[in-house]
This record gives structure tokens, C-alpha cells and sequence, in this order.
């Protein structure tokens, strides 16, 4: 591995560098919000540039690393602790609820390459679809409308529409 060559590659302009540096400073008021105030914690995604629908929730333990790389459709959740590693866009439709602990990992590193270049994936969840508890989704996955993932499941390929997929990686356990 060439950690130097990783370390030197330019991987965000100034612009991102400095969102990301603001969006730092201002995640406490995020993060510390009463479970109640969900408003609030929509009101502050948008700032950020965050694309966020009607009746969101996002519980205050929720990470949101890159607000403006963030598409919430209306009347969906983001439970506790859930991580939204969106280093690229991550969109999720409405009536989706993403249970707590889960991880949604819209980032890599391309292992082929000595340098291991930064990877900027993105990850969609179509409507009324169900990521349950502590799941991870990695990199350019596709969940389609009404899928399902069991918790503690590891999606590594795209979820087809209504399918309830479980285990590590996740497998078509039945249909919804």
C-alpha cells in the first residue's frame, strides 16, 4: 500500500473541505437536540443543503456526515445511532424507515490500487422499503420499493422490489 500517495491525492475541493469543517462545528446542535424537536434537526439538514420531505424523523443520535449529498423523502425515520456515511449521495424515498444502529456506507477505497483512491458511491432506497436493525449497506446499492432487510444483514448487491433479503451477505429469504 502507498499510504503517502492516499494521503497527498486531492479528494475534496475547498468548497466540501470547508462545508465539512462547518457542518463539524454545527453538528452538536444536531446532535444535542431533544428527541422531540425532529423540525429542528430537518431545519438544520436543510441548511446544510439536505434535501429532507415532509414529517422526517431523525432521532438526534443519528450521524449524517455530508447533509448536502442527503435526499429524505416525506413521512420516512432514521432511527438511533444509525449511521449515514454519505461521502456520496445517499436518497431515500418515503414511508422508509431505517432502524437504529444500521449503516449506510455510500464510500470506499479501491484495494486494486496501491494508492487506495477514495471511492464516492451512492445508495438508494426506494419507497416503503425497511432496513431493520443494525444492518450495513455498502457502496451503489439499490433498494428497491418495499424491500426489506433483516436485521444484522450485510447488503453487498441490490435488493429487488418487495424482496426480504437477511444474513451476511444478505439472501432472498421470501417476499413481501
Amino acid at each position: 500500500m502507498d499510504i503517502e500517495s492516499n494521503r497527498k491525492a486531492r479528494k475534496w475541493t475547498r468548497k466540501e473541505l470547508a462545508g465539512r469543517a462547518l457542518w463539524t462545528l454545527c453538528s452538536p446542535l444536531f446532535r444535542w437536540s431533544p428527541r422531540p424537536l425532529w423540525g429542528w434537526r430537518r431545519f438544520l439538514l436543510r441548511l446544510f443543503g439536505a434535501k429532507v420531505g415532509k414529517d422526517v424523523h431523525l432521532t438526534p443520535s443519528c450521524r449524517v456526515f455530508i447533509p448536502w449529498n442527503l435526499e429524505i423523502g416525506s413521512w420516512s425515520s432514521v432511527g438511533f445511532e444509525t449511521i449515514i456515511y454519505n461521502l456520496g449521495e445517499i436518497t431515500i424515498g418515503e414511508h422508509v424507515t431505517i432502524s437504529q444502529r444500521s449503516h449506510l456506507c455510500a464510500g470506499s477505497h479501491d484495494f486494486r490500487d496501491d494508492s487506495m483512491p477514495l471511492i464516492k458511491a451512492n445508495i438508494t432506497i426506494e419507497d416503503g422499503a425497511w432496513v431493520c436493525a443494525d444492518t450495513f449497506v455498502g457502496p451503489d446499492i439499490l433498494i428497491e420499493k418495499k424491500g426489506i432487510v433483516g436485521a444484522r444483514a450485510v447488503v453487498t448487491k441490490d435488493v429487488k422490489a418487495g424482496n426480504v433479503v437477511a444474513g451476511n451477505p444478505a439472501k432472498v429469504i421470501g417476499h413481501r
